[in-house]
């Protein structure tokens, strides 16, 4: 696979208004959470989305895993609209389109095994016999460097990054062709960090897969991302290679989050 592709997923011109209590009975105050973004995610490569807290990169995940439907644009899946209500294409999607969160600990069932946790996507798409999904779920927790023993035991007797291992095995379970990775380390102790940046990046390459990778630290997005968004206030201020983007940025705000404190990436590589 080559990034020359044809994209996988493609947002054109999203735009997310959110109703707030503000304004008046009649007139409802709004809150435009995404404003006029377009990206293309192609197989076999990473795009680092970066910008404060607040600035809408959160709200675009959604929209791109279609766990949030955009006031106005357009998702396209496959050339496709995913935006469509036909149960065929929502399926397809859901298999394709994959999600890490940012805590593991929300995200996965406090109730469940392991075992269970990386069997259930498997269950709710009907793939394989249950020969064929123990033997996938046992290849996921080894892709993701876990022991076999992992398996028998609930997400709060792990680590928090043997957690976020369990949400990356997870999302691979259907063998999807992009992962939307949102804020993915921020939970984490800073000794573990790097850890879960490398073990993106080694399964990104290994499988060709697409990754959106997010994150507020521009930093750590270069580290992993071939190219970088910055959003501010809803828009994408600027987008280029990362080596574009670091070396000559063209926008205040890039320069303003490439002047910010240090990163934790740094004392995450040190440590780990």
């Amino acid at each position: 696979m080559t990034t020359a592709e044809a994209p996988i997923l493609e947002l054109k011109n999203i735009h997310v208004v959110h109703k707030t209590r503000s304004g008046s009975l009649f007139k409802p105050g709004t809150v435009h959470a995404v404003n006029d973004v377009s990206i293309a995610v192609r197989r076999g490569a990473t795009i680092g989305i970066v910008g404060e807290s607040g600035c809408g990169k959160s709200t675009l995940a959604k929209v791109m895993v279609g766990l949030q439907k955009p006031t106005s644009g357009d998702v396209v899946f496959r050339g496709r609209s995913a935006l469509t209500r036909s149960a065929g294409v929502r399926k397809e999607f859901g298999r394709a389109i994959s999600i890490v969160f940012q805590d593991p600990a929300t995200a996965l069932n406090p109730r469940m095994t392991v075992a269970d946790i990386l069997t259930d996507p498997l269950d709710v798409h009907g793939i394989g016999n249950r020969a064929s999904r123990t033997a996938r779920v046992r290849e996921l927790v080894g892709l993701v460097g876990l022991p076999q023993s992992a398996l028998e035991v609930i997400p709060s007797q792990i680590s928090g990054g043997q957690r976020q291992r369990v949400a990356i095995a997870r999302a691979l379970a259907l063998e999807p062709d992009v992962i939307v990775a949102d804020e993915p380390t921020s939970a984490l102790d800073v000794s573990v960090r790097a850890q879960i940046l490398n073990l993106l990046s080694d399964i990104k390459a290994r499988l060709g897969l697409g990754m959106v990778f997010i994150s507020h630290d521009i930093q750590t997005v270069r580290y992993v991302s071939d190219t970088i968004v910055v959003m501010n206030a809803g828009r994408i201020v600027e987008q280029g290679t990362a080596q574009e983007v670091f070396d000559n940025p063209s926008d205040a705000y890039t320069a303003k989050l490439l002047g910010a404190a240090p990163s934790l990436l740094q004392r995450t590589v040190d440590v780990g």
